[in-house]
């Protein structure tokens, strides 16, 4: 049987882990087996997390819980889930952020695109904001809270190397109904094939947090994988609620990374125009940014300087 295992990273969020678990447990099982992998980054509630999860009725009972030492960032905590889903026989792995809330069909209209074409290396859903967690929350109606999308799957802007969520702040009108073939699955809600990723390798820890989606998707277009968004498939996204939007934390990680992913993949000409932003950016850039920019020239990454 189809064995699907759902590896959900936590950090210093219990209640989001368990609103995100509950979800999970209303979740359509039909003809797979479900596994699920709570990586928790070295938590200060670990404790709470797992009171909390002995007190869930779970469906699977087919839970484990895996306790990093130390926070690894994004990348490298989703990772210890990947291998441990890879080793115990996993055919695919569903990252899934736990500040997330998922459609009972989730799993289902994955796995029937995937079965479908063996190509398929990705998948994003539907991503829509979790009512109450939109950027701009005044611009909406009461009634249109909850089908508000934060993202239709992964774009990017070459010619700058910014990674862009499509559809985002839009009200969901259809426009995005249509399965389709996307720059890059945002890790949000990330669908993998295990085949895939033996092939192709698992997130570079080297990013830590920010742009190891669009990398990840980068070399598994590269290796002839199929990267699609299915708007079947639908999560509620409660938004940054780990990182902070506009924060140092985004400033540094979003600076370097973006350095790092560009000179890897961008046209020699972008490359030049990186090079000439990452001066100004040394000199007029807000803290973070210019901690980014010279970790990126120093090679320090993983979790670099950020404190």
């Amino acid at each position: 049987m189809t064995k699907v295992s759902i590896v959900i990273l936590n950090w210093n969020r219990a209640d989001d882990t368990i609103d995100c678990l509950r979800s999970v447990n209303k979740l359509k099982i039909k003809d797979f087996e479900l596994e699920v992998v709570i990586v928790d980054n070295g938590s200060d509630d670990i404790s709470k997390l797992k009171s909390q999860i002995s007190k869930l009725q779970l469906k699977s009972q087919n839970l484990k819980i895996i306790e990093n030492k130390k926070n690894l960032g994004f990348a490298e905590g989703n990772n210890t889930g990947i291998r441990y889903a890879l080793k115990n026989g996993a055919d695919y792995v569903l990252v899934l952020n736990n500040d997330t809330l998922v459609d009972r069909n989730l799993v289902v209209e994955f796995l029937k695109i995937s079965q479908s074409d063996p190509t398929v290396g990705a998948i994003n859903p539907k991503i829509y904001f979790a009512p109450g967690f939109e950027f701009h929350k005044d611009r909406y109606d009461k009634r249109v809270l909850g089908k508000v999308i934060w993202s239709a799957g992964g774009s990017v802007d070459w010619k700058n190397v910014y990674g862009q969520n499509r559809g985002v702040d839009e009200v969901d009108s259809g426009k995005y109904d249509k399965s389709s073939e996307i720059d890059y699955a945002v890790g949000t809600c990330l669908f993998l094939r295990a085949e895939a990723l033996r092939k192709t390798g698992i997130f570079d820890k080297g990013y830590y947090l920010y742009y190891e989606d669009t990398d990840l998707s980068q070399r598994l277009r590269s290796d002839g994988w199929k990267v699609i968004y299915v708007p079947e498939a639908i999560i509620w996204h409660k938004v940054a609620q780990s990182s902070g939007i506009g924060s140092g934390l985004n400033d540094y990680y979003t600076t370097r990374n973006r350095m790092l992913f560009g000179m890897k993949y961008a046209s020699l000409h972008t490359k030049f125009a990186l090079l000439r932003e990452s001066v100004k950016l040394l000199l007029t850039g807000r803290k973070w940014q210019k901690a980014g920019i010279k970790d990126y020239y120093l090679g320090k990454f993983g979790k670099g300087s950020y404190k």
